[in-house]
């Protein structure tokens, strides 16, 4: 009879592997620490996504009720007392959840110098996702980067180093790539892209039966367009300048496009079954972060 294969680690080599973590731990980027600091923060007024229902991991002991089945009685912890007791198992959520972050020109911009960029917002919320997934004992990974999701400090380490580096592919819409069905997305950009764009990105991943989550993140002067008189608008993705003599005569229909737009975008998300979001740079992360973990905790209900 054939024994099964054995795995084992020298030493030396556990040594080296040890050191290889604790390096990039040591070289934790602000970003982490902050995104670790809004977790912690909501993680405080929510529960995790582990909650009763079918699977195979122990969760409780409650007594037994009208309507229980006679199977689920636990006769062992029933005879410790003169109740009787049926054992719950934990309901098993989604195993991983894939994030990503629009890495395109326009996310790199401010209307002050008082407000963080859209892209150092949509990094700070991403990675609080994370950071809260892992501290509830879930697996994420970064679309783009080939890595199968984990969830310890050491995969949040790299994935910091992505998200403020250059580890990750760039572009306005998430890359294709082929995930397993019935798994998490989480899409976090400012999605300024034409809805047809936006409508081809999440439809090929909706198609493979993906359950996804969109934020849109803008800066409180795209919402409002708070400008007067003579201004020139710069392209920022190739669209050439635009010289506007009075901004205030245009402003009426800017608002108007802009909840067209964003209504386009809710009306995709709500036909893939995907849930919608926004957030502007000029609040608090942690209401994101608290509205983004409340829609991922509904996939459990």
């Amino acid at each position: 009879m054939a024994r099964p294969a054995t795995t084992s680690v020298s030493p030396a080599t556990a040594l080296r592997l040890q050191h290889r973590a604790e390096g990039l731990s040591d070289r934790l980027p602000p970003l982490l620490v902050a995104a670790d600091r809004v977790a912690a923060t909501v993680a405080q007024g929510v529960h995790g996504r582990r909650r009763v229902g079918t699977g195979e991991t122990f969760w409780q002991f409650r007594r037994y009720g009208a309507g229980d089945p006679a199977h689920r009685i636990d006769w062992r912890q029933s005879a410790k007392s003169r109740a009787v007791f049926v054992r719950e198992t934990e309901w098993e959520a989604a195993q991983s959840v894939w994030l990503w972050r629009d890495r395109s020109p326009s996310m790199v911009w401010r209307s002050s110098d008082a407000l963080p960029t859209k892209r150092d917002r949509a990094d700070l919320l991403l990675m609080a996702a994370a950071c809260l997934l892992v501290r509830g004992g879930e697996r994420f990974s970064l679309l783009g980067t080939g890595r199968p999701p984990a969830g310890n400090s050491v995969a949040l380490a790299r994935a910091a180093l992505d998200v403020a580096g250059d580890g990750l592919p760039g572009g306005g819409l998430p890359p294709a790539q082929p995930l397993p069905r019935h798994a998490n997305c989480v899409l976090v950009g400012d999605f300024l892209s034409p809805l047809d764009a936006v409508q081809a990105a999440l439809g090929g991943l909706a198609r493979g039966g993906l359950r996804g989550h969109l934020v849109q993140v803008l800066d409180p002067a795209e919402e409002t367009l708070p400008f007067d008189g003579r201004v020139e608008f710069e392209g920022l993705e190739g669209e050439g300048d635009l010289l506007v003599p009075r901004v205030e005569t245009i402003r009426a229909a800017y608002h108007q496009k802009l909840a067209a737009h964003r209504a386009g975008l809710e009306a995709l998300c709500r036909a893939a079954g995907w849930t919608f979001l926004t957030h502007r740079t000029d609040r608090p992360a942690q209401g994101a972060v608290l509205a983004l973990w409340g829609a991922l905790a509904q996939e459990a209900v």
